[in-house]
């Protein structure tokens, strides 16, 4: 019979543990997807900016290529090209400046 007695002392502290961790944590404000987005653009515009830019080319030369526009096509593939080197540009940027920020924190 101690033993069973044992274990049932042994479970009571862990199932206070999470009682308590629930009080803890009850006032924690958790991040939803539209405001973490928003808080992303507001950190760097640039990248959605570069998004946008690529897209449009993508889908302009897409459809002068379909009209048989080919050297329209042509020039708005390669300006897709230099708009996703400026994304990604921006992304290295962003991610540089959120890391000194991050040192300055500290």
């Amino acid at each position: 019979m101690p033993e069973a007695t044992s274990t049932v002392a042994a479970a009571q502290p862990a199932e206070l543990e999470w009682i308590q961790m629930r009080k803890d944590y009850a006032n924690l404000h958790v991040e939803t997807t539209k405001e973490k987005m928003i808080r992303k653009v507001n950190e760097n515009p640039l990248v959605p900016i570069g998004c946008g830019a690529t897209l449009l080319a993508l889908g302009f030369g897409l459809w002068n290529f379909r009209q048989g526009r080919t050297q329209m096509s042509q020039y708005l593939m390669r300006a897709r090209i230099l708009a996703q080197g400026f994304t990604v540009v921006a992304l290295v940027v962003g991610v540089g400046m959120t890391y000194v920020k991050k040192d300055e924190k500290k």
